[in-house]
């Protein structure tokens, strides 16, 4: 037997289910108004994405290194060649290797410094009334930390150590002083912002996760997430190139009584391992493969002066006197020398140098590059030996590995 159900009524004898339905069918009526939150579709843009932790920064540097094992070694092998010829080389190979990077770099930045004009400024601190001052003392400082100073990491950094190594400070007797009227303006700015210390913290902080690392692959790590701490402006990347020159030779044993590398090369082998583009996979290909080209380029310059100062000893033998022998280191020191510059340098009379200078020059050991009247500037002449032994441009048979055979089997 079925039960009726029963029915509701209201006050007014209407039934309540009536009721009901007649609701719903009023509220399909109305169109107009946005449906449930859940069937619409979602129009915002997304947000940002979430920031990688720095020990996720630093696995997927770990991860590149051990897929570039092999060139790293390689890398390793031929800055350790680079570093005992130095050692074994006079002061003067280091300053000229260091005023080479420096001129590259500098076309890296747009300032185009040539080694004419850096040589001037350095050995005179002259300049033309066309030359950036303020690119000529960033090109200077370059030169000057390649050469020697503070160094940027050591095993107790701190952020006041990093910036002595920038000359972000102005104190007495910590570094070089920071003049602001010689300093680029943008340098000023970040120097002067007071989040700069928290910066350099962070930078840091990250770099000590890494130490595990190799120095070459821990300096391609910091030279990428320089700008990302904004230690620099986005378009100004020497500092963090220098710095990663710097730290790419920590691993090379120091020596106090026979120094050798300072820095790395990089920028001689090309523009390519500053590419901030990719994965660090990817970047960390670009940094060994421009550091393999650098590191042979130095190679060879340092046959070339070598081979050089054997035959100009030779050719200069009977001349007596102590400029002969000054002028015969300067050209070893300097890619290119003026007149008023071997004047300054070795203390000899104008007159005294320009006739050495001369004689060098019709024995066919110098020539001059500039062909003007003032400032006339000299270089080296490469012997035919040297020019056989270096890294070729021209097909000439030789490989990159047959050169390393021959530099490592050199005493």
């Amino acid at each position: 037997m079925n039960r009726l159900r029963p029915i509701y009524m209201d006050d007014d004898g209407v039934p309540l289910d009536d009721m009901e339905a007649s609701e719903d069918r009023d509220d399909a009526d109305l169109w107009f108004l946005p449906g449930p939150i859940e069937d619409e579709p979602d129009y915002l843009p997304p947000g940002p994405a979430p920031e990688a932790k720095e020990s996720e920064v630093v696995d997927a540097w770990r991860a590149a290194e051990a897929g570039q094992a092999a060139q790293l070694a390689r890398v390793a092998a031929r800055l350790g060649i680079l570093d005992e010829r130095l050692r074994r080389g006079p002061a003067g190979w280091r300053q000229r290797l260091a005023l080479i990077e420096a001129a590259d770099l500098s076309w890296l930045t747009q300032d185009r410094i040539g080694l004419d004009r850096l040589s001037l400024y350095m050995g005179l601190r002259v300049s033309t009334a066309t030359d950036d001052a303020q690119a000529l003392y960033r090109i200077g400082w370059t030169v000057r930390r390649l050469t020697g100073g503070p160094a940027p990491l050591t095993l107790r950094s701190g952020v006041r150590d990093l910036a002595t190594f920038l000359d972000r400070r102005d104190r007495p007797g910590q570094g070089e002083r920071f003049e602001e009227a010689k300093a680029p303006s943008r340098v000023v700015e970040m120097a002067e912002r007071e989040a700069f210390e928290d910066r350099v913290a962070g930078w840091l902080a990250i770099m000590d996760q890494a130490e595990d690392l190799h120095a070459v692959t821990r300096a391609c790590m910091g030279f990428h997430l320089w700008h990302v701490a904004e230690l620099s402006p986005v378009d100004d990347p020497l500092e963090a190139a220098v710095t990663a020159a710097r730290v790419a030779i920590a691993d090379l044993a120091p020596s106090e009584s026979a120094p050798g590398a300072i820095f790395a090369p990089i920028a001689m082998g090309g523009g390519g391992g500053f590419r901030a583009i990719g994965d660090p996979s990817a970047r960390l290909a670009r940094w060994l493969n421009a550091m393999e080209s650098a590191t042979f380029a130095a190679l060879r310059k340092l046959e070339e002066i070598e081979a050089w100062a054997a035959a100009a000893e030779r050719t200069m033998a009977p001349l007596s006197g102590k400029t002969p022998p000054m002028l015969r280191d300067l050209f070893t020191s300097w890619p290119l020398v003026s007149v008023q510059m071997a004047e300054k340098l070795t203390g000899a009379h104008r007159a005294t140098v320009q006739r050495n200078i001369d004689w060098m020059e019709v024995r066919g050991l110098i020539r001059e590059v500039t062909g003007q009247g003032r400032y006339r500037m000299w270089r080296i002449v490469e012997t035919r030996a040297t020019e056989a032994r270096s890294i070729p441009v021209r097909n000439d048979g030789l490989s990159a590995d047959d050169l390393f055979e021959v530099v490592a089997a050199r005493p």
